[in-house]
């Protein structure tokens, strides 16, 4: 089954390192997948997005006209790409930068706080994590979310066991969330 993903905020919140966690582990579990970025002439505080493909099957094209599942980190992200949202898809969101009404019917919401929620873990850089743990736990089939915690377990090897901790509790933190929401 293919599954499409939209990663969208600002350079500096970790857009494209969730964007390649996310593609590496379904590679890893056994799938393919594909990684897009796309991200303006600004390191930080410009636009940057990404898509990520997985797929039962080879991945022809790597842009999908829409996706079904969104993790937006900031409100202008949120104006900027919220018509790529299929209809039924899953929006998972910021709620301390999204500020916006979710005025969609035809799509399911999950509000995370995940910058209140990694500033509480002490680094604001866990947010991403936080936002990926939501989604993951609310719809499965993207990724095993046991796939995507050995990928981070990777991805930080040569990290302090400190970051590598902070790291899986903020996926879980964001799991718990996102079970409440689960298919």
């Amino acid at each position: 089954m293919k599954q499409s993903i939209l990663i969208s905020g600002s350079g500096g919140q970790g857009v494209l390192s969730a964007g390649m966690l996310l593609a590496q582990s379904a590679a890893d579990s056994g799938k393919y997948a594909s990684f897009l970025p796309e991200y303006g002439p600004e390191q930080r505080g410009g636009s940057a997005k990404c898509t990520v493909l997985t797929s039962d099957k080879e991945i022809i094209s790597p842009l999908p006209k829409k996706c079904m599942y969104w993790i937006c980190m900031n409100e202008q992200s949120f104006k900027k790409f919220g018509t790529q949202l299929k209809e039924g898809g899953v929006l998972v969101y910021n709620s301390n930068r999204v500020t916006s009404p979710i005025t969609r019917t035809d799509i399911t919401a999950i509000p995370v706080p995940s910058d209140q929620l990694a500033d509480q873990l002490g680094n604001p850089k866990a947010a991403n994590i936080i936002l990926i743990g939501a989604l993951l736990a609310a719809r499965k089939a993207i990724v095993d979310p046991e796939h995507f915690l050995k990928s981070l377990e990777e991805k930080f090897a040569s990290k302090s066991d400190e970051i590598r901790e902070l790291n899986a509790k903020a996926f879980k933190i964001g799991a718990d969330i996102g079970k409440d929401y689960a298919e």
